[in-house]
C-alpha cells in the first residue's frame, strides 16, 4: 500500500506520466477509422414507408432552359406481398411521371409506365438512367447541384411517403436520360 501512495505522491507533483508516441498513433488511426466509418450513413439518405424502403432519392442539375429533369432511387420491398409505385408529385415541376428506357431493334425508345411500376415482394427496383426512372416535365425552377427538392411517392399498399432528392452534377453517372426531349 505505501508503495501505491509514493507512486501516487510522484505522480501528483511530477504531471502525468509521459503518453508514449505508440498510444497516439494508436488512438489516431482509432479515431480515423470511426470517422471514415460514419461517413456513408452521412451522405446515405433513406426513406421508409411501410415495408418498402427508399434509398438516396437524388437528380441531376439541369442547364439553363431545360424543361424537365430526371429521378433516380432504389426500392427495396422487405414485406412478403409486391406493392406499386403509382405517382409522384413536387413542386419543382407541373408533373412527375414514371418511364421506361430500353432498345429495341437497335434504337433507344422511352415511354411511360402505364399502371405504376411492381415492386416485388422481397425485392428490389432500381431507378436509374438508362432504365426505369422518373421525369419532372414542366420545371418551374433548374435544380441546382449541392440542393435538395421534395417529392412525394405514392404506392399502391404503402401509401405515399415524402422523400428529398438530392441534386447532384449534370454529369453524375452518365447522362444516357437527359440526352432526349421527354416533352410530350
Amino acid at each position: 500500500m505505501s508503495n501505491l501512495l509514493s507512486m501516487a505522491q510522484a505522480f501528483a507533483f511530477r504531471g502525468a506520466p509521459p503518453f508514449h508516441l505508440q498510444h497516439r498513433v494508436g488512438l489516431a488511426v482509432l479515431t480515423l477509422l470511426l470517422l471514415v466509418a460514419c461517413i456513408p450513413a452521412a451522405l446515405a439518405h433513406e426513406f421508409k414507408v411501410g415495408d418498402l424502403e427508399i434509398e438516396h432519392p437524388w437528380s441531376r442539375a439541369t442547364p439553363p432552359g431545360a424543361k424537365v429533369a430526371g429521378g433516380y432511387f432504389t426500392v427495396t420491398n422487405k414485406g412478403s406481398a409486391p406493392d406499386r409505385l403509382l405517382s409522384i408529385s413536387s413542386d419543382i415541376s407541373d408533373k412527375a411521371e414514371l418511364h421506361e428506357m430500353g432498345i429495341k431493334d437497335g434504337v433507344m425508345t422511352m415511354r411511360p409506365v402505364e399502371g405504376g411500376l411492381e415492386i416485388p415482394a422481397g425485392g428490389k427496383v432500381a431507378l436509374k438512367p438508362g432504365a426505369y426512372h422518373l421525369m419532372f416535365v414542366g420545371l418551374k425552377r433548374q435544380p441546382k447541384q449541392g440542393e435538395k427538392f421534395p417529392a412525394t411517392l405514392t404506392f399502391e399498399k404503402a401509401g405515399s411517403v415524402k422523400v428529398e432528392f438530392v441534386v447532384e452534377g449534370m454529369g453524375e453517372t452518365g447522362s444516357s436520360d437527359m440526352d432526349m426531349d421527354h416533352a410530350e
